[in-house]
């Protein structure tokens, strides 16, 4: 839920307009903020919020005024409270004018945090009735999901099936036959759809870095921890935690990932105090965690507890009637996302795609139809804009290089560098960025 909830964040101190901004950016929510009640109502002119945090003590409008404007031009928008100068009167006041509730400063990130929750739980409560006469979603509405052959008949189906479901699932198939796609098809029709699907790619981490990702860590538990951070089975409260390249895990993390599942509980790095997440988890692998089992590299105990369900997802070669109707999406989605005309694509071309093997499956697919738009000129993809004319395959892979390479730095310039906000635009983690970036030695322009 929290990637489709807004946030407004109004309060004339700087340090608590930025920390607030990041702490609920880390959650996955969308977060504006304004120094002020003035530019907060020219903000919501433009543009709706579902919670507006407000601080009462501002030069010019104060918070209760604002509150005021806000209610009588969408009632049904919550708004918390924040001061400084707490009173009976004050509060009173706030709540008779229909406050959602109101903190004290200086407060802990984590009791807003919670107070934003409970107002999150409270939006899910309106849509109810709604969501109960809506409840079987038809999967042919989910983003990215495409295909019409027998096998991703299958695969759709048993994602049907699983969904309504608790149960753990592993998604097996090879690299970029959309296992993440998978994962989020589930989630986006499970009951637990409105809390957050958070997703962790556990090969592009260290087992340290990969203990703090998953469980948090405490201020001062490490050089460089300035500041209590939430971990991500914290943040699926409610929801789904989905982890990527679940082979790759240290023998330790495999304990500790056994036990949280055991319990549902876990302690932050460097903290003492256990904290409980409901979620449900999903787990993703390129690899055979069964030959894993017997090499010893991997635990039986916890292939068993994450193997109840298993969904094979097939290579692009076994279902190449999906071929075009992947290609013309792929067409649509990078045609309008670089504001050009639509094209379509030759015949030649086609036949030729449709005739190779695509060892990198789908993924290889979406970057060769995006490198043909953007090499392209004409109206139609040629056999020419596509790589197999290249004299060599690495001189293939270059390119894709070079495209990559040119997308990550056109995302980080549209953001101003605001890594949260690329990574969420580009459909990673902040971690597989940060690697992008040092592999391509990307930095900011000087103009």
């Amino acid at each position: 839920m929290a990637a489709s909830v807004s946030i407004l964040i109004v309060d004339d101190e700087e340090s608590v307009r930025d920390s607030l901004y990041n702490w609920f950016i880390d959650e996955g929510y969308r977060v504006e903020s304004a120094e002020n009640a003035k530019k907060a109502l020219d903000i919501l002119e433009s543009k709706d919020f579902d919670i507006i945090l407000v601080d009462i003590k501002m030069p010019g409008m104060d918070g209760l005024e604002l509150h005021r404007r806000i209610k009588s031009s969408n009632k049904d928008t919550i708004v918390i409270i924040m001061t400084a100068f707490a009173s009976v009167t004050t509060a009173v006041q706030a709540l008779k004018d229909g406050a959602y509730d109101y903190i004290t400063k200086p407060f802990d990130p984590d009791d807003l945090s919670h107070l934003v929750r409970n107002a999150v739980r409270q939006i899910i409560l309106k849509t109810e009735n709604e969501v109960l006469r809506n409840k079987v979603i038809s999967l042919e509405n989910i983003e990215d999901l495409i295909g019409k052959s027998n096998a991703m008949m299958r695969v759709l189906k048993e994602v049907e099936r699983v969904a309504q479901s608790n149960s753990p699932v592993i998604i097996t198939g090879e690299s970029g036959t959309g296992k993440e796609l998978i994962a989020r098809a589930i989630h986006s029709n499970s009951p637990r759809k409105f809390f957050p699907l958070v997703s962790v790619h556990c090969g592009a981490l260290s087992e340290s870095l990969l203990e703090s990702e998953l469980f948090g860590h405490e201020k001062g538990a490490f050089t460089g921890a300035m500041y209590t951070r939430k971990g991500r089975f914290e943040m699926a409260d409610g929801g789904t935690i989905f982890l990527d390249e679940i082979a790759t895990i240290s023998a330790k993390m495999q304990v500790e990932l056994l036990r949280i599942l055991e319990t549902k509980t876990f302690i932050r790095v460097g903290g003492n105090k256990e904290i409980t997440s409901d979620f449900r988890i999903i787990c993703a692998t390129n690899r055979d965690l069964k030959k894993m089992v017997e090499d010893g590299t991997f635990r039986e105990d916890l292939f068993y507890r994450l193997n109840v369900v298993n969904i094979k997802v097939p290579p692009l070669r076994d279902r190449t009637e999906d071929i075009p109707l992947l290609v013309d999406y792929f067409i649509k989605k990078y045609c309008t996302s670089m504001s050009r005309d639509m094209i379509s694509i030759d015949p030649a071309a086609m036949k030729r795609i449709t005739e190779y093997g695509f060892p990198g499956n789908v993924r290889e697919l979406e970057n060769m139809i995006e490198r043909a738009i953007v090499i392209g000129n004409g109206k139609e993809i040629r056999l020419k804009d596509l790589p197999f004319e290249k004299d060599t395959i690495n001189s293939s892979i270059e390119s894709l290089q070079d495209l990559e390479k040119k997308h990550v730095r056109q995302i980080l310039e549209k953001y101003n560098w605001n890594i949260s906000r690329s990574a969420k635009a580009l459909k990673v983690d902040r971690v597989t960025l940060y690697n992008k970036i040092k592999k391509y030695g990307l930095k900011p322009s000087t103009n």
